[in-house]
């Protein structure tokens, strides 16, 4: 370390404590970087830690929703669960932070509010609600993708007098749903989850319905001791399997188009990847069904007469039927009962996309002029994916421009969404522009890559690391490329994607992930890492005679 580095209180600050934060916590410690985790909640977990919602669990799979760099962990840690519940998952965070003896550097119950950059020092300096301030060589943000909740902008919103939650910030002790009526607005991942849970508890269940999804439905079966010894005896290869693949799982890419096989044989596939359940459908049927229309469409097909299936009521099957856009024009979420629990005579779905919500009222929700009146109400409406958490704090780089005022004068820029010219030694778990996938794997990736290049910075002086304005306009357009080449992005026939930022009213129309595949992503990473850096290498200046002096 230089003798002004050892000046500043920490080398490194993360701020958040999920996933991401005790990763890059335990691997900067590793190299011997003086680190401090931050968190505004009062106990680990990030997301998981807030997101207490009925019914709410993974999507992915357990063998590789889990760290894999510490055998500690892999051989102690017992999974229950197919798609482990969010308590499950929390255990499991807390578990790691105790086992990697992570918590003596989490300071929890401190919110962010700023970050400020010194050019004349190279330091940051992180600002506290309760006004510390700590002041660090290197800044990561492990905030979160989906962390920043969002509230639908409805008329009378505050004026509801019953119960109002959302799933995002669901009461710790729990809420009793029994003998009320419930209503729920916002269908999207969390919205279907908590679906089945809430119609297993409230008398009368209003599921209020602007766009249906495309829904894999799954199984959750119960782990046993062989598959958990099958799991620590083949760790490493789930693990690479999983890194390599666009998604981010451990399943078998697809090799051929759904055009490319006879009728007969699609349904055979098609069948047998529905039968297997969640994303073994979206990832192994076939490998155009995110970039060919057709193909697309062929899965829409095959899923709508699943929900005509399942759902006994004609019109309500119907109403659940995406027709505005194809499988994969969104986010595809899993189900665990979703479409069954429409047959249950106490749940009513309710369509607002032909006749919209007027207003939220005293006594509960106004579709056009019938009111349903409501003891509780649930917003599902999501987040403000990617970037929500990056701009509500001042994040303030060179010059006093705020990471905020970048992206919205100059749009959506990052070098592989790890960090930004103008913002010097600052880095992003998660960041905007980096890969649709099941997340823990480029978090892992992510913090063991940032690892190296740091270890890397601190051995060959180098000053800090800052992402050239050609990195970032490359980034960009790659960014865009990608997600133009996927049926996500379909003038004429689109859904209002979070992918896009179209979830958010006012937020510019621009690809927030990258949508070229999670190996390609790790690709580029290592390219970056193999040229010495150089989209990102500020040395230190040489002494001069008047310095050594």
């Amino acid at each position: 370390m230089t003798e002004r580095s050892t000046a500043r209180d920490y080398d490194a600050i993360v701020i958040g404590a999920g996933f991401s934060g005790l990763a890059i916590l335990h691997h900067l410690r590793e190299i011997g970087l003086r680190t401090l985790v931050l968190d505004a909640e009062d106990g680990v977990g990030g997301t998981w830690h807030v997101n207490r919602y009925p019914g709410v669990r993974t999507d992915s799979e357990y063998s590789y929703y889990s760290y894999s760099f510490s055998k500690e962990v892999r051989e102690e840690w017992d999974w229950t669960e197919r798609y482990p519940s969010g308590a499950e998952v929390l255990s499991y965070l807390n578990f790691v932070a105790d086992r990697l003896d992570l918590r003596r550097d989490i300071r929890l119950n401190t919110r962010v509010e700023a970050a400020r950059y010194d050019e004349a020092t190279n330091t940051w300096t992180v600002e506290t609600a309760d006004g510390e301030r700590l002041t660090t060589k290197y800044l990561v943000s492990g905030m979160g993708v989906l962390a920043e909740a969002v509230y639908p902008a409805i008329p009378g919103i505050d004026d509801f007098q019953g119960e109002k939650y959302h799933t995002a910030r669901w009461p710790r002790e729990g809420v009793d749903l029994s003998g009320k009526r419930v209503g729920l607005i916002g269908v999207g991942a969390s919205g279907i989850q908590i679906v089945p849970a809430v119609a297993a508890q409230a008398e009368e269940f209003f599921v209020f319905q602007r766009t249906p999804n495309f829904v894999v439905e799954t199984n959750n079966d119960a782990v046993g001791d062989d598959d958990l010894a099958w799991l620590r005896a083949n760790y490493d290869a789930v693990y690479e399997k999983a890194a390599n693949h666009p998604f981010g799982v451990a399943m078998e890419p697809a090799e051929h188009s759904a055009l490319e096989v006879s009728p007969e044989e699609r349904r055979r596939i098609f069948e047998s990847k529905w039968n297997e359940g969640g994303f073994h459908f979206a990832n192994e049927c076939f490998n155009d069904l995110a970039t060919n229309h057709e193909a697309s469409e062929l899965a829409s097909e095959f899923i709508r007469g699943k929900i005509a299936e399942i759902v006994t009521d004609p019109a309500t099957a119907e109403l659940l039927s995406p027709r505005s856009y194809s499988f994969n024009g969104k986010r595809v979420p899993t189900g665990h009962g979703y479409y069954s629990a429409f047959n249950q005579e106490h749940v009513h779905l309710v369509d607002t996309a032909s006749t919209p919500i007027t207003a939220i009222t005293a006594n509960g929700v106004r579709v056009g002029d019938t009111e349903y009146e409501l003891d509780v109400l649930v917003f599902a409406t999501g987040f403000d994916a990617m970037t929500g958490t990056l701009t509500k704090i001042d994040i303030v780089g060179r010059g006093g421009r705020t990471l905020r005022d970048k992206w919205a004068e100059d749009g959506l820029k990052s070098n592989l969404g790890i960090n930004a010219n103008g913002f010097p030694n600052f880095f992003m778990s998660l960041g905007p522009q980096t890969p649709y996938s099941n997340l823990v794997v480029p978090i892992q990736l992510g913090a063991q890559w940032l690892q190296r290049a740091l270890a890397w910075a601190e051995a060959n002086d180098v000053e800090y690391f800052e992402a050239t304005p050609e990195s970032e306009d490359w980034w960009r357009e790659e960014t865009e490329r990608a997600g133009r080449g996927t049926v996500m992005y379909s003038e004429g026939k689109k859904a209002k994607a979070w992918f896009l930022g179209e979830n958010v009213p006012g937020k510019p129309e621009e690809f927030q992930v990258y949508m070229g595949g999670g190996q390609v992503y790790q690709r580029y990473c290592r390219e970056l890492e193999e040229s010495g850096y150089a989209a990102l290498l500020h040395r230190a200046a040489e002494p001069t005679s008047a310095d050594a002096a």
